[in-house]
């Protein structure tokens, strides 16, 4: 046998006052305005300058030694990105790991890079009618590796110590010439075979805008893939120096910060925390090593509930009834 309880349809009795109209269409028309006016007022006080996108015929023009050096050190295989390992080469360098786990060798090279090739052979290829261009990069490439390696290296030797004593506020050496008017590089040095005159190249179709055309382009009708331009401006100091001055460097908070001292995404402060903390700051290894520990603490936050101990804590710090409290009241709880 059941016994059913059956309460009233409404504790409220009927309206028995006068009635007057409303607009719904009018009321909407109002918030939405409002809305509009307020999301406008907050954008012109509060949002971050739209800054221009780096380039690298920007990086040429501005930074023409720390473009060809960058470019040397891609033709020689020691950039970051030669470097780097999985998923643009078999390198060794850069590949992270935590014990067992090793997901980027287990994912392979998804997207190979050769920095020589990508970055300096084949777009000097693309340049036509230049006799003596054509006649430097068939010397290149009829030489052995040995020989590649020592016409890279005595180029680029006179551009890292140029590097060097403009880090250091000191006088360049006499062996490297830049005109910062033209945006040219030259290297006074011997042994260094068609690499200067290769180099000489690449920087006039960096600057002419044509390199950067050439490392975007697919077989896609929209270009979407800037994979090979952003690392190859990575590798030098363009990108570094920028963000810098704009306090966006791991050792800045950059990874929380908007550009400048505008406010950022403030829920990634946890994200930026543990690469500040020992032995994930020094650690090869703090990318995985973040990752890991957020994906432990994003876990346990979805399993609060049923985590023993902790889903008692609701009934040890009634909250909810202090919130509530005007229902209980009306309840008689």
């Amino acid at each position: 046998m059941s016994i059913w309880r059956t309460e009233p349809e409404s504790r409220t009795p009927p309206w028995r006052g006068p009635y007057a109209p409303y607009d719904l269409i009018k009321e909407l028309c109002i918030a939405v305005g409002a809305i509009v006016l307020l999301a406008v007022l907050l954008t012109v006080l509060l949002s971050s300058p739209d800054d221009p996108p780096s380039t690298i015929a920007q990086w040429s023009r501005q930074l023409p030694a720390d473009f060809a050096a960058t470019a040397a050190k891609e033709l020689n295989g020691t950039s970051d990105t030669a470097e780097y390992g999985p998923p643009y080469n078999h390198s060794s360098g850069s590949v992270q790991h935590f014990f067992i786990l090793h997901p980027q060798r287990w994912l392979g090279v998804s997207h190979p890079i050769d920095t020589a090739e990508d970055y300096v052979v084949k777009p000097l290829e693309t340049i036509p009618n230049d006799p003596a261009l054509s006649a430097a990069l068939a010397e290149y490439k009829a030489a052995s590796s040995t020989q590649k390696k020592e016409w890279t290296e005595a180029y680029a030797k006179p551009l890292e110590e140029y590097a060097t004593a403009v880090e250091e506020k000191k006088v360049p050496p006499s062996t490297v010439v830049v005109n910062t008017s033209t945006g040219t590089v030259t290297v006074n040095t011997s042994g260094a075979g068609p690499v200067p005159t290769m180099m000489a190249s690449l920087q006039s179709l960096a600057q002419s805008g044509g390199l950067e055309g050439g490392l975007v382009s697919s077989r896609q009708f929209f270009q979407t893939d800037y994979t090979k331009p952003l690392l190859f401006i990575a590798d030098g100091g363009l990108l570094e120096e920028r963000a810098e001055g704009q306090h966006l460097l791991g050792d800045q908070w950059g990874l929380m910060n908007e550009t400048g001292s505008y406010p950022g995404q403030p829920w990634l402060w946890l994200y930026a925390l543990w690469y500040q903390v020992e032995p994930i700051k020094s650690s090869p290894n703090a990318d995985i090593q973040v990752l890991l520990i957020m994906s432990l603490l994003s876990l346990l936050f979805i399993f609060i509930p049923f985590l023993p101990i902790v889903n008692r804590i609701p009934r040890w710090i009634p909250v909810y009834k202090l919130i509530w409290r005007e229902h209980y009241r009306s309840q008689g709880g």
